[in-house]
């Protein structure tokens, strides 16, 4: 059996989200940041008790939403990596060739080689 190493052929969807992995995590955690930045930088509200409750409500929201990117993002790499693992290396095996005829040949007996 030959490896298909050599040839090329298009990644898997696998591998294809194991590329994207750590974008999505950058995004999750930078996008998070941000939004508390903001709610820092523009204080909505009149007083200092609602701007400091506006800015507690932003945090809390924005760690929860990097938890449950980081977290779904760990789950979905367990995923691909098992299915990466579970596939292996490709393998092709030998071909035969094929008698590509109609009728069978009447003088042949079932499992012998064909006439060359």
């Amino acid at each position: 059996m030959t490896k298909l190493h050599n040839k090329h052929h298009p990644a898997g969807l696998e591998r294809v989200i194991l590329k994207k992995i750590p974008q999505i995590l950058l995004a999750g955690f930078f996008i998070p940041l941000f939004m508390s930045v903001f709610a820092r930088m523009f204080p909505l509200g009149a007083s200092a008790a609602e701007i400091a409750k506006y800015q507690l409500s932003v945090d809390i929201f924005s760690i929860s939403l990097a938890f449950i990117t980081f977290s779904a993002a760990f789950t979905v790499t367990i995923g691909c990596i098992i299915v990466v693992l579970m596939k292996g290396p490709a393998y092709v095996a030998d071909a035969y060739e094929l008698d590509d005829a109609d009728q069978p040949d009447p003088e042949r007996r079932p499992g012998t080689p064909p006439h060359k």
